[in-house]
This record gives structure tokens, C-alpha cells and sequence, in this order.
């Protein structure tokens, strides 16, 4: 029995079909669910001794496709990504070009195949429940050689899901905790209650709370002599042969003293009570990592991997995830730090030209300003900044190429819970003005033709409107 009983024979069924391939090429998405999704499937396939190759692509459309079954691979393993194009696929099914094996979450295509592990179909909440690499972990145990063991890829698979935001309620749940489980019996994660700040192994307590935005504490946050006050005020030994300690040096004792300090501050400086529950959490650490590195706490670890997507870097991204500490590593590290200028120099851009307000979307175009790759993060970051309104969706435009505009679309769990569903909207949309798009009901994207951003528009105003009816 694997982690997600339901979808134990749809993940044997592929399986079945993998070993009996000649030969395989793996084909995945490029975020991190994607990459982390081609690290596990690749790990499982090379431990079931089955020769495969590996692409990866942004996105999955027609051009993409023609590509793939140009190649002479007679069977596709395609990772988080591949349910959305099950139409397409199914043509190159058709037509001989190739054997489709799909693990994803993503809302599939009005079309199926024989071998389709996703969440969806078995009612389990792809968008919250199970992501990408959770779909990649069930096939990786399915594959298990007689005697093998493939939990240990457990870990990659939380990096995964929290890349794809899906612990944004308090922790990884459904299908998800399944996998957190099997990965603690393992070894190789463990799973904690504290202070849920991004940061905790790498940077110093003065830049932890500054950079803090999900406490968004008065005072402290973006206040960088604030946060130096309020820590020099404990009476704790936060320093070490003068420089700041990280929050992964300190004692228990001093984390419990720092985080009641930190509540108390936030307190009496009105912060809504749900944002201060929020200050603690579940977080996962990955146990074989070095402690006080980015590899070591999930969070961290995903922003890693994105930085390396986003600037069309997948290889170190994937080297990564299959043990590379050297080079990969000091790669990953350099675009981390060019990706965290170009989000705060993205985000400066879009709070200073402001936001235009549809009547049930709000948007921006950047033209050329942002990298498509990122426009959809700065988007997300956007939202609830000064001048952006968080009760909306957002959408944002940046150039992919002369002939196509890149858009980014991004809700809230508050507004999915009345009935906005951006991966419907995005793709009804993009398909009346000749683009394609999909993703999730909370987060999604599409490729439309430039100079159709209105009509674009206009449509997604008026899905948006009927489902928040």
C-alpha cells in the first residue's frame, strides 16, 4: 500500500507500464514541484533499472509536444505537468507517436489515457492536498524494486508541495501527510512546531524579523533598526564573537524567550489575531542536510530551487535535488541572490506604477520591465502592498516574446472558498483570444498573442464576476 491508497492502482498501472518501456524520457515541469517531481521519478526509475532520459520545458503546448514525440522514446513520463494537455497528448497517443505516462495535479484536459495518476481523479485536491512531486513520490514507491525501499524521496517530495504553496494552512495536510509521515518513519524529515518565518537556518535574528512579511509586525518588519531594538532589548546573548546569531543557533530556551517576546510585540501592536497564530507553525526539516544551510529546512530549500527555474537553470535546479553540494550548490546560490534583487527591484516597480482596478480583477502590465519567469511571484507579493487591494485577484502581464504576452493570475484561499477558480478562468480566457492557459483554481497562468490583453481582459473580468456570482 502506498501513501494515497486511492490511487494505488492507477500508480501500478504506470508503473507496469514503465518497466515494459524501451526506453523512457522524462519530461517535467521546471518550478520547483516540477523539478523536485523530476528528481524523485528520476531517482525511482534509475533504482528500478529503467534507462530514461530527461527534458525539462516551461510549458507544455503544442511546439513542446511536436518536440517531445519527435524524439525516439516510445514512452513519456511527463511530471507535474501533462493532465491540462491531456487533449494534445492524446492526438500524439493516437497517431502512434508515443506511450503517455502522466503523474500530476494539475485539473485535467476534457480527454484521459490509460496511464494518468492525479489526485483529481480520485477526488483528492490537487491544488492543496497533493502536489506534483506527492503524484511523482506515489509512482516512486510503486516502482520499488522487490526489497527496495524509496521513502527516503519523501523529503524531495515536502520540498515540492511547500514550493507549490501547499502548506499555507498551517502545515501540509490530506494526501500530503501522508507523505510527511512515511519521510519521519524514514528518517530523513522531521517535522516541528515553531516560529514560522521564512529564514530560520541562514539568516541573522536582525534580518529574520525584518524580512518577516508574513508577521507584518509594526515596528519590527521593514524596520531594520526597529528589529535591532527589539532584539537588543531581550535579555538573551544573541550575539557571537560580534556577530548575530541565526534562529537555528539558538537554544530552546532562547527560541521560546525570542518567540513569546515576539508575540507580546505583536500584541500590543494590534496585529490581527489570525496573523499572530500564524507566527507559529509546522515546519519541515530535511534531517540529512547540514544544519544552518538553505538545504535544510524545506522552505528554504524550495526559493532555491525556484531561483534556479526562473532563470532557465533547471539542470542545477535537478543536480541539486540529486546530491550535487558543490558546484550545483554555489550556482544555485548566485541566481538566488540576482532573483531576490529582481523580485524587490519587480515589486518597487509595480507599488510606485500602481495597479489598475476591473470591476472583479485588478491588473498590471510590465511589459519588458519584469522577466516573465518571475511576473507571477512579484504578482503574489503584490497583493495587499500599498495601493493593491487583497480582496481581488490580480493578474499580471509581462512580454514572452514580440508575438506572445506571458500572464500570471493569483487569488487568495479566501476567494476560492466563494467559487473563483483561476485555472478555469485563465484558460477560457486565453483560448477566446487564440492563447492557452490552466493551473489551479488559487494560482494560474496562460501565453496569450500580443496586443489581445484587453479583449483578455475583459473576459476574465466577466468569468471572474460569474463565479464570485
Amino acid at each position: 500500500m502506498g501513501p494515497v491508497p486511492d490511487l494505488d492502482d492507477r500508480a501500478e498501472a504506470c508503473a507496469e507500464r514503465l518497466r515494459a518501456a524501451d526506453s523512457v524520457l522524462l519530461a517535467s515541469h521546471i518550478d520547483a514541484d516540477g523539478l523536485t517531481s523530476a528528481a524523485v521519478a528520476a531517482t525511482a526509475l534509475e533504482r528500478a533499472d529503467i534507462a530514461f532520459e530527461t527534458v525539462f520545458s516551461k510549458q507544455l503546448d503544442a511546439d513542446e509536444l511536436a518536440r517531445i514525440a519527435a524524439t525516439d522514446h516510445d514512452t513519456i513520463l511527463f511530471t507535474d505537468f501533462g493532465s491540462g494537455q491531456l487533449d494534445l497528448i492524446a492526438a500524439h497517443e493516437a497517431a502512434g507517436d508515443f506511450t503517455p505516462v502522466i503523474a500530476d495535479h494539475h485539473q485535467p484536459a476534457d480527454a484521459d489515457t490509460e496511464y494518468h495518476l492525479n489526485p483529481l481523479l480520485v477526488g483528492i485536491d490537487g491544488a492543496a492536498k497533493l502536489s506534483g512531486a506527492g503524484a511523482a513520490y506515489v509512482l516512486a514507491r510503486a516502482l520499488e524494486p522487490d526489497g527496495g525501499d524509496n521513502r527516503d524521496l519523501a523529503a524531495l517530495s515536502v520540498v515540492g508541495a511547500v514550493g507549490d504553496m501547499q502548506d499555507g494552512d498551517g502545515g501540509l495536510r490530506g494526501a500530503n501527510q501522508g507523505i510527511v509521515d512515511e519521510g519521519v518513519a524514514a528518517g530523513v524529515l522531521s517535522e516541528e512546531t515553531d516560529l514560522a518565518l521564512y529564514g530560520r537556518q541562514t539568516r541573522p535574528l536582525p534580518k529574520l524579523l525584518e524580512y518577516a512579511s508574513e508577521a507584518r509586525i509594526p515596528g519590527i518588519s521593514n524596520d531594520e533598526a526597529g528589529a535591532v531594538a527589539f532584539l537588543t532589548d531581550l535579555d538573551l546573548p544573541l550575539k557571537e564573537e560580534g556577530e548575530w546569531r541565526r534562529w537555528v543557533d539558538l537554544t530552546g530556551e532562547e527560541r521560546r524567550t525570542l518567540a513569546s517576546a515576539l508575540m507580546r510585540r505583536a500584541v500590543t501592536s494590534g496585529v490581527p489575531a489570525d496573523r499572530i497564530d500564524g507566527l507559529v507553525g509546522t515546519t519541515y526539516v530535511l534531517a540529512d542536510e547540514e544544519p544552518g544551510t538553505e538545504l535544510r529546512d524545506v522552505s528554504e530549500f524550495s526559493t532555491l530551487l525556484n531561483a534556479t527555474a526562473r532563470y532557465e537553470r533547471a539542470d542545477v535546479g535537478l543536480a541539486i535535488c540529486l546530491g550535487d553540494r558543490g558546484a550545483a550548490l554555489d550556482r544555485a546560490r548566485t541566481l538566488l541572490r540576482n532573483h531576490r534583487r529582481n523580485l524587490s527591484e519587480g515589486l518597487q516597480w509595480v507599488t510606485s506604477e500602481g495597479v489598475t482596478v476591473e470591476e472583479h480583477v485588478q491588473w498590471f502590465d510590465a511589459g519588458t520591465r519584469i522577466r516573465e519567469t518571475i511576473v507571477g511571484i512579484i504578482a503574489g507579493m503584490a497583493v495587499g502592498a500599498d495601493g493593491v487591494r487583497h480582496d481581488l485577484p490580480i493578474v499580471a502581464f509581462a512580454e514572452k516574446s514580440p508575438e506572445e504576452v506571458k500572464v500570471s493570475a493569483r487569488g487568495s484561499h479566501f476567494l476560492t472558498d466563494r467559487g473563483l477558480d483561476l485555472s478555469a478562468a485563465m484558460r477560457e480566457a486565453s483560448r477566446e483570444v487564440g492563447g492557452d492557459g490552466g493551473g489551479h483554481d488559487v494560482a494560474a497562468g496562460a501565453t496569450i498573442p500580443a496586443g489581445s490583453q484587453r479583449a483578455f481582459l475583459d473576459e476574465v473580468d466577466r468569468i471572474v464576476g460569474e463565479q464570485l456570482g
